[in-house]
């Protein structure tokens, strides 16, 4: 049968042809297409290794996990990241005309997201512990899990497996015991019993503070507290614990060797113990940026390696027989290695420690396998590693510093202009070194420079010359401290050792000269109120478009990070905290002073008026509110009368709990804007703006009350969700306890390693 072929009839207006119904919706929306067009020419000409961008995404899931407030918001945020990665599968599978960068990019991003969420939800319901449900004064068994000595604050710290009071439920503890109570038996392992107060982790004591209770719940503790009465041994030890006996051993061994602040520097060194460090050498440490020295890490870690990499190179060499038969790099690399790993495991096996030795472990192979040992994608595999069994350190400031640094010195050394900087040309061995030292002070400028906005968030402190001190310091370390500890070590194997230890300790009193000696110059260190998610989360985000990308679109993160910078420097300071359990109140005068509902003792560190103190950006002593021009208080109560842009604030503060006869209260409450007590106040205390009692404090944390410009109130229990470890609801007991958290053991960390 004969066929005729249909004649052309153009489309009449309106109608779609049938290509156009074939196509995707997304394909279909002009506006879409053209953005997605745009991004694929950008993925194809745009020099990056795509491999970092994966572990940027799994981060961003684990740090969304911890940012969004409960079940609902998690499974909403992974059914978006699900979302992207299925239209980044089925675009990419039924489609192959194009745009398979942006596809492909889709896919893993989302995936990625997807499982940083999953792996970070995972972790806390398996590890995570329930604290306590109240407070527990009475006696306790449990049997010794670890111990540490902190003979700088006169005591011993052991934690225990015990079983809680009341419910029998299978738990880990940490309390104090005084020096004096020690004993040789208390080791790994000894069952013992014993008075203690044990209180639950404490949450941040005003907004921006430490977070005891989400470090706690990771780390498997329901409480901390302090031993009272005598201690009896049940059992003793018999089993477990030789490597923390063995860092034990070394540590008194290098404290007997070499005494004073010196010794308790190398014993740091030598077996990551640091208890024996005094409080004034710590701070002069930490102000002066070279706090990281104390904390074994990359820093110490990299050092074991390459002295045995170096050491094992040159000495194998002198064997003909085993250089015609073996790959010294691979052999040198397989004993740098080891004592790398036997280094870490000697020192306590921290997680920073952990960490830096799996990032000299790659290092090592790739200078064996003759590949480039410094590489973002090296940075990347090895943080994906770490967050992949640790995914709660993304939040803590040791991971953050130590690969913000880490990918500051990648990213600069691999920058074109500072590869053409370094290098060989003809000249002089005074040119060359010249070049190294400039090349070196760069570095530790442009690692002051990334770390500084990190620290700021964290601590609310900084110091000003880190990059001077650490140019000093960290050769004086590598290459004269840390070595001769190795060496007198080894000597005194012979009995040989005290020459030099005798050099050691003229390194080690060096640096702490260094270091007194910057912490103690004009300006050495910048405070800063807490600094915004918002702002620190587009700092982050441009210094990783800086970092990971090429060329010069790379300079595009330059534009977020100046905004970011820009959005720290107008952060405004609070104008009255309030802790947590209302005990204590800070209220910031316009010329710097500080004043706190109690003092402390004199010449006595307090952890409440030193975290006011840091959230307020305040470095000054601080000022009793009853000794302030125009307050007026009696035994009971304070009213203080403030001013801010022009509008008076009057504030009522509770100082007792006594009976208060209670028309005079209400009246008092009529007549403040403000009041703040620890007690519980009747309802008919009506102020004209917050009421800040017991009841409010335990349902909202501590508070941080703006009242310059934008009025607004900013509670610890904002940032804290539904998540484990934040249970504002049962935390009621808590309050009235804040005489024992000065024994709870809940103190911050200082800045960690690098």
């Amino acid at each position: 049968m004969a066929t005729q072929n249909a004649p052309f009839v153009p489309l009449g207006e309106g109608e779609a042809s049938p290509h156009a119904a074939m196509q995707r919706p997304w394909q279909r929306a002009g506006g879409l297409s053209s953005f997605a067009e745009g991004a694929e020419r950008f993925l194809e000409h745009a020099a990056h290794d795509r491999g970092p961008w994966l572990t940027v995404a799994f981060a961003a899931g684990i740090a969304a996990w911890f940012m969004l407030p409960d079940e609902g918001a998690w499974l909403r945020a992974m059914a978006l990241g699900g979302g992207l990665a299925a239209v980044g599968w089925l675009h990419w599978r039924g489609d192959e005309s194009g745009r398979a960068l942006l596809r492909l990019a889709a896919l893993t991003i989302g995936l990625a997201f997807v499982l940083g969420m999953a792996a970070i939800w995972a972790r806390s319901a398996m590890i995570g512990t329930p604290p306590l449900a109240a407070p527990y004064i009475g006696a306790i068994e449990g049997r010794i899990l670890a111990r540490e000595e902190q003979p700088a604050e006169d005591r011993v710290r052991l934690t225990l497996a015990v079983r809680e009071p009341g419910t029998g439920r299978a738990v880990k503890v940490r309390i104090n015991l005084p020096r004096r109570d020690d004993r040789e038996e208390l080791i790994e392992g000894t069952m013992i019993r014993t008075g203690a107060r044990l209180l639950p982790p404490a949450p941040p004591l005003v907004p921006g503070a430490y977070d005891f209770a989400r470090k706690a719940w990771f780390d498997g503790l329901a409480a901390t507290g302090s031993t009272y009465g005598p201690l009896a041994v049940l059992q003793q030890g018999r089993e477990g614990g030789a490597i923390a006996r063995a860092q034990r051993r070394l540590s008194a061994h290098v404290r007997d060797r070499l005494g004073g602040t010196p010794g308790a520097l190398a014993a740091a060194f030598a077996s990551g113990d640091r208890g024996a460090i005094g409080t004034a050498d710590e701070e002069a440490m930490r102000d002066a940026g070279l706090t990281h020295l104390l904390s074994i890490s990359g820093l110490h870690v990299s050092a074991v390696i390459a002295c045995v990499y170096l050491l094992a190179i040159r000495l194998l060499a002198l064997w003909p027989w085993l250089v015609l038969r073996v790959r010294l790099p691979v052999l040198a690399a397989g004993l740098a290695a080891l004592a790398g790993a036997a280094y870490t495991l000697l020192t306590g096996a921290e997680v920073p420690t952990v960490r830096s030795c799996l990032g000299a472990g790659l290092v090592l192979l790739a200078l064996a396998l003759g590949r480039e040992p410094l590489s973002l994608r090296m940075v990347a595999v090895v943080a994906g590693i770490v967050l992949l069994l640790w995914p709660e350190s993304l939040v803590g400031p040791s991971f953050q510093m130590s690969f913000a640094a880490v990918l500051a010195i990648v990213a600069l050394h691999g920058a074109e202009p500072v590869r053409r900087f370094l290098a060989p040309r003809e000249e002089s061995w005074l040119a060359r070194i010249g070049r190294r030292v400039a090349m070196l002070f760069a570095t530790g400028v442009a690692i002051e420079a990334v770390l500084t906005p990190i620290v700021l968030f964290h601590f609310h402190r900084a110091g000003a010359y880190g990059a001077f001190a650490n140019v000093l310091a960290i050769p004086l370390v590598t290459f004269a401290a840390m070595p001769l500890i190795a060496l007198a070590l080894l000597f005194d194997l012979a009995g040989l050792g005290a020459p030099l230890w005798w050099l050691a300790g003229l390194s080690l009193e060096l640096l702490l000269g260094i270091a007194h000696f910057v912490a103690g110059q004009p300006g050495a260190v910048r405070l800063m109120p807490q600094i915004g998610l918002g702002a620190i989360g587009l700092y982050v985000a441009g210094m990783l478009w800086l970092a990971l990308w090429r060329g010069r679109v790379r300079l595009w993160g330059l534009a977020a990070v100046a905004v970011a910078l820009a959005a720290m420097l107008a952060t405004p300071a609070p104008d009255v905290l309030v802790a947590r359990d209302g005990r204590q109140i800070a209220v910031a005068e316009p010329g710097g002073r500080l004043l706190v509902l109690r003092e402390g003792a004199e010449g006595k560190s307090s952890y409440a008026l030193d975290s006011l103190r840091e959230a307020a950006a305040v470095e000054s002593e601080p000022l009793a509110i009853e000794r302030a021009p125009g307050a007026r208080c009696s035994a009971d109560f304070c009213v203080l009368e403030v001013t801010r842009e022009g509008r008076g604030w009057s504030l009522l503060i509770a100082r007792s709990k006594h009976y208060v006869d209670a028309l005079q209260l209400i009246r008092a409450c009529e007549r403040a804007d403000i009041v703040i007590a620890a007690r519980s106040l009747p309802r008919s205390c009506a102020p004209r703006w917050l009421k800040a009692d017991r009841r409010f404090l335990a349902e909202h944390g501590g508070l941080a009350l703006y009242l310059n410009g934008n009025l607004r109130v900013v509670t610890v229990g904002q940032s804290q969700g539904e998540h484990g470890w934040w249970r504002a609801k049962d935390r009621a007991g808590e309050i009235g306890w804040s005489a024992l958290t000065q024994t709870a053991g809940a103190t911050p960390p200082t800045r960690p390693s690098q």
